[in-house]
């Protein structure tokens, strides 16, 4: 939300440029990991804590290489930037529903590196959820009301989504694995791939400043990234920040509680939970004005809290209450 709310600001860029959309995909990137590498900051903090009790109550941690993180943070470092511009080309409704799709690669992933067994229930959510994806698609090519994003740029857009949810997926099951072996803190692993991440994507604004993004750019230079735009319309619209400071915060959060869920139950239960959150990002979209949703986007969104319900074992509550 705080990431849609920082999008839908206008102001005047370096230059006395004239005001255009805060369109900064990888500056946005670079903020998110910022919020993540905080959580090596609170880990550290509560280790010198709990050293200071006399009974402390933190196991510690099996050693191992922090480069073990390294995998994982490249995953998520190119899915997110892949969203973020694909969120440029596309409307945040079909951006946040196309990521329901990371369920499905998640959940095979799961079963070829993880040995894991689905039931006959997950695969049934696996299919609805695909159906439901193809529903939001149809939904996006026949929408006719956006005049914002060419066709093309729709398209592109959508498919880019699909395929960064293949990269998240893989960074779930290697967090998964990793977690499962070495028992890490999870804390200590997002801030771990925050840190690289932050390292990595940081200094590559630098050269993304002077190579042509084409389509793929929304500053008025037309490359990759302006970063320098980006902090001239902050200056000129001080509310940017007050937005980007909510989406680091928000995404520290969102991290140390995924990674949680991933440590105590699985990372395809962690996907499920992260595609439900669009619920509330949906509600809120309309309750602002952001966002007009069209009736088949409806029945797509509807199909895919029904696949997600079902892989999620929801059903069988229901089931058991059922007279026999």
């Amino acid at each position: 939300l705080p990431r849609r709310w920082a999008d839908n600001f206008s102001a005047a860029g370096c230059g006395r440029t004239e005001e255009h959309g805060f369109q900064h995909p990888f500056l946005q990137a670079v903020g998110m990991f910022l919020g993540e590498f905080s959580c090596l900051g609170v880990f550290y903090l509560l280790v010198w804590r709990d050293r200071r009790r006399p009974e402390p109550s933190m196991a510690p941690s099996q050693p191992f290489s922090p480069l073990l993180f390294l995998p994982p943070a490249l995953c998520d470092m190119t899915g997110t930037s892949i969203m973020y511009v694909a969120l440029n080309m596309t409307s945040a409704s079909s951006f946040q529903m196309l990521r329901g799709s990371v369920i499905v690669f998640t959940g095979l992933l799961s079963v070829a590196f993880l040995g894991r067994k689905l039931e006959l229930s997950q695969w049934l959510g696996i299919l609805v959820t695909i159906v439901g994806l193809v529903v939001v698609g149809l939904a996006d090519l026949r929408s006719s009301q956006d005049q914002k994003h060419k066709l093309s740029e729709v398209i592109t857009g959508d498919l880019l989504i699909i395929m960064a949810q293949v990269i998240v997926a893989i960074q779930m099951v290697l967090e998964e694995k990793f977690v499962y072996k070495h028992d890490g803190h999870p804390l200590r692993a997002v801030g771990t791939e925050g840190f690289f991440g932050f390292i990595i994507l940081a200094p590559l604004l630098v050269p993304m400043y002077y190579i042509p993004g084409g389509s793929f750019s929304g500053n008025p230079r037309w490359t990759l990234e302006d970063a320098l735009d980006a902090f001239c319309q902050i200056g000129h619209q001080p509310l940017i920040a007050l937005a980007l400071l909510g989406n680091i915060s928000s995404i520290a959060f969102f991290n140390f509680a995924g990674i949680s869920v991933t440590k105590e139950i699985s990372a395809t239960t962690r996907m499920v939970l992260d595609s439900l959150r669009t619920l509330i990002i949906w509600a809120v979209s309309l309750a602002v004005g952001w966002e007009t949703f069209h009736g088949l986007e409806i029945l797509g969104f509807g199909v895919l809290l029904v696949g997600a319900a079902l892989y999620n074992g929801l059903h069988r509550p229901l089931l058991a209450r059922l007279p026999r």
